[in-house]
């Protein structure tokens, strides 16, 4: 079966590729497969890559390689002197991609914005638990159905939200790409049709590339939107190779047959870097990987048990054997590269005897424990089975016996996500948008519980700092606010902070445009290759 999938795959890669010679085909070889293609169901970045940052557009944008918000289709915005108010003029003539399966009779108007949102954030609406199982996490864990009190139209091509508190970060929010602007029309159709779950399968928005097909775990293949509002793009087909292994990605790379990878192996960067035919782009990720412990599961509801733990990881070893050295220790829940990072608090000190005592003082023995290792390459973890191996290896040493665990990718994102899951789980995050919020209110955040927020951890005090630091536009008195939590943070220890990691893309020096983005999305408008 496995052999058949590859061949498969391959065979796929081997036709669209035969098609360059017509046009302009851009070949991405992904880390692995979305878990669909509505993105504001999910918070993973290679779901992301291959449907927000595709096929959809968002009121807002990031500027390339930034956090600074530009216009989207939203030409021009206003926000009410009491912060709670934020109105919308969209731009005339936005269109709505048509593709072999609907064929839009409008432009987008507020319709489409309002119902993007309110599917949302209202628990009553028709579509708010469309996909079995699904549900609108990323929204949910910022607090947005209890944020917003209204979305209305104000006419086709004004749109105002209405706010119950101010959000300091609420403009960078709508740039996020869980905000993606999805079409009333094609989700009333498919409702009508019974189709609802299409939405999630075929998407359709106003992006830069249209959807074509995906064949499930091999190829995603789209084609530029020839009625992009912002212009049809240089690249005439946009291929996602889907290649788990970090060593093929390089080596197809290295072959020609893709021309941009994400995350290699660290150990083959140098490799990467001599050849020729190639750019190795890095940059510092704006990231954290961790190892969050279920807070709510016994011992580990226990934060002196937490702590010790914490003390008996080697997160130098960790660095060194994962990232060959292309990474730093974390400490706080925030990367050091960040605005309110608390560079006072004082990291666990890598101590097994004094682990071990601490332990025993806590009351625990022979424990046994699951550490779960995600599947696949990100930013911040690039091999999560040898980190697990080496936290296994240092749990010994104490006394704690760990079994190693893992599941598909998509079914990793959601299971780890569960109240009563057992032990520790590897993940990390590449922030959003740019603002602390996204990182200590999103991961944290007493919202998040049973959604991103991996240790099911709810602190009273830590969440009242959390919305005291949104509540205010002031920077200085939000930064005393997270720089507070982050000491709440050390002091209950739900997860084990690991590293920030340096980030590299290798390019084909035949593509041009492409910008690292400190977000960690790959995005391919504005991108060229040379024929």
């Amino acid at each position: 079966m496995k052999k058949f999938s590859v061949l498969l795959a391959a065979t796929a890669l081997a036709s669209v590729m035969a098609t360059a010679a017509y046009s302009k085909t851009l070949v991405y070889c992904a880390e692995g497969s979305p878990e669909g293609f509505d993105p504001s169901l999910y918070t993973a970045g290679t779901t992301f890559d291959a449907s927000s940052r595709t096929v959809y557009s968002r009121l807002v944008e990031f500027k390339h390689g930034g956090t600074e918000i530009e216009p989207g289709v939203a030409d021009s915005w206003t926000v009410s002197p009491d912060g709670k108010e934020y109105t919308f003029k969209l731009h005339p003539g936005v269109k709505f991609q048509t593709t072999d399966f609907f064929t839009p009779s409008r432009d987008l108007t507020a319709d489409d914005v309002v119902f993007s949102f309110e599917r949302q954030i209202k628990s009553d609406n028709p579509w708010n638990k469309y996909v079995e199982g699904g549900s609108y996490e990323y929204a949910a864990g910022m607090g947005f159905p209890e944020l917003i009190k209204s979305v209305e139209k104000v006419d086709d091509l004004t749109v105002k939200f209405t706010l119950n508190n101010p959000e300091a970060p609420f403009l960078a929010d709508l740039a996020m790409d869980f905000a993606s602007i999805v079409s009333k029309e094609y989700a009333d159709k498919l409702a009508a049709d019974g189709k609802m779950a299409q939405l999630n399968q075929q998407p359709l928005g106003t992006g830069p590339f249209t959807f074509v097909a995906y064949q499930t775990d091999a190829v995603i293949r789209y084609k530029a939107n020839e009625t992009y509002f912002k212009g049809k793009e240089k690249i005439d087909d946009l291929v996602f190779a889907i290649t788990p292994d970090a060593a093929v990605r390089a080596q197809k790379l290295k072959a020609g047959e893709c021309h941009l990878v994400p995350y290699p192996n660290a150990a083959d960067v140098a490799e990467l870097k001599k050849d020729p035919n190639l750019t190795v782009m890095e940059q510092a990720g704006l990231n954290v990987g961790f190892l969050a412990y279920n807070t709510q599961q016994a011992p580990f509801d226990k934060p002196e048990v937490r702590r010790a733990l914490n003390m008996a990881i080697n997160k130098k070893a960790i660095i060194d054997a994962v990232f060959q050295g292309a990474a730093q220790v974390a400490k706080n829940p925030i990367p050091p590269t960040m605005w309110s990072y608390n560079d006072k608090i004082e990291d666990d000190k890598y101590d097994p005897e004094g682990a071990k005592k601490a332990l025993a003082a806590a009351g625990v023995k022979d424990l046994s424990m699951k550490v779960w290792a995600m599947p696949v390459s990100r930013p911040y973890m690039l091999n999560a089975r040898r980190a697990a191996e080496l936290i296994q290896a240092d749990f010994a040493k104490v006394g704690v016996k760990v079994e190693i665990v893992t599941h598909e990718w998509a079914e990793y994102l959601k299971l780890s996500s569960d109240v009563k899951r057992d032990g520790a789980v590897i993940l990390g995050w590449t922030g959003d948008n740019g603002d602390p919020d996204n990182f200590m209110d999103t991961l944290l955040g007493c919202d998040a519980v049973g959604g991103n927020n991996r240790a099911q951890w709810c602190n009273k005090d830590y969440d009242a700092l959390m919305t005291k630091a949104k509540e205010t536009a002031d920077v200085a008195a939000r930064t005393k606010f997270y720089e507070e939590a982050q000491e709440i943070f050390k002091k209950e220890a739900p997860w084990a902070p690991l590293d920030h990691s340096l980030v590299f893309v290798p390019v084909s020096k035949k593509v041009s445009g492409f910008h690292m983005d400190p977000l960690g999305i790959h995005r391919f408008d504005g991108v060229d290759i040379a024929e």
